[in-house]
C-alpha cells in the first residue's frame, strides 16, 4: 500500500482580504503536500487530523496555524471542481 502524503491545510487569510476589497470569490483554503497546492472554498477530512500553532516556526507562506492531516482530504471549489489529496 503506497504511503499518504502530510497534507497542512490553512487559511489564506490574504485571499479573504483581497476577496472582500475586489469583490471577487477565489479559493481560501489550501491544502499543501510536499509536491502541490490545492485550493478549494470547501474541505473534507475523512480522518484523523491535528490543529497546530506555530508561531515560532510558520510555514513558508507564512501561516502560523494549520491541521495537519495522513488522510484523505476532499477539496472542492466554486465551479464545483472536486478533487482527492491522498
Amino acid at each position: 500500500m503506497p504511503r499518504k502524503l502530510k497534507k497542512k491545510i490553512h487559511v489564506n487569510q490574504h485571499m479573504i482580504r483581497a476577496n472582500a476589497k475586489m469583490k471577487l470569490d477565489n479559493p481560501v483554503f489550501t491544502v499543501k503536500t510536499y509536491n502541490s497546492n490545492n485550493y478549494g472554498h470547501t474541505v473534507t477530512i475523512h480522518g484523523p487530523s491535528q490543529v497546530v500553532y506555530s508561531p515560532d516556526k510558520p510555514l513558508s507562506c507564512g501561516a502560523k496555524v494549520w491541521i495537519e492531516t495522513d488522510s484523505t482530504v476532499h477539496v472542492v471549489n466554486t465551479q464545483n471542481k472536486s478533487m482527492m489529496v491522498l
